[in-house]
């Protein structure tokens, strides 16, 4: 990941995690999500099955506000539903303790290169 350039956060193998918080959302969501990530069974067992949680795996976390853009009604989306900066980036940077991850710069424009072994994408939602 970088950032006008520079080589922000870089990890080898684990989960690229685009973190989105709702207006609502508040220190036991980020506890809950963060725990249920490093939970999931989402990497290949001996036998190839998902079936093995992250484990020694690594995790970027990109803080995503744009995951919370409406765009049912109009052209333009709007970003309502997302936390303002002040309740976000704390909660971002409790999530990224508690997990262990490896992190961007919160709000900024960064450029974010995945290798996608899967493909695999899930939404998960504390509520």
């Amino acid at each position: 990941m970088s950032v006008q350039g520079a080589q922000v956060s870089a990890i080898g193998p684990g989960l690229l995690v685009l973190l989105g918080v709702a207006r609502d959302d508040r220190e036991q969501d980020a506890d809950w999500l963060a725990d249920k990530v490093r939970a999931l069974r989402v990497f290949p067992d001996p036998e190839g099955r998902m079936n093995e949680p992250l484990g020694e795996r690594e995790v970027l976390c990109v803080s995503q506000f744009t995951l919370y853009g409406e765009a049912r009604r109009g052209n333009r989306p709007s970003f309502v539903a997302a936390a303002p900066p002040e309740l976000a980036e704390p909660l971002y940077e409790r999530f990224c303790v508690r997990i262990g991850a490896r992190r961007g710069l919160f709000g900024a424009l960064m450029e974010v290169e995945l290798v996608n072994h899967g493909p695999v994408t899930l939404l998960v939602e504390s509520r």
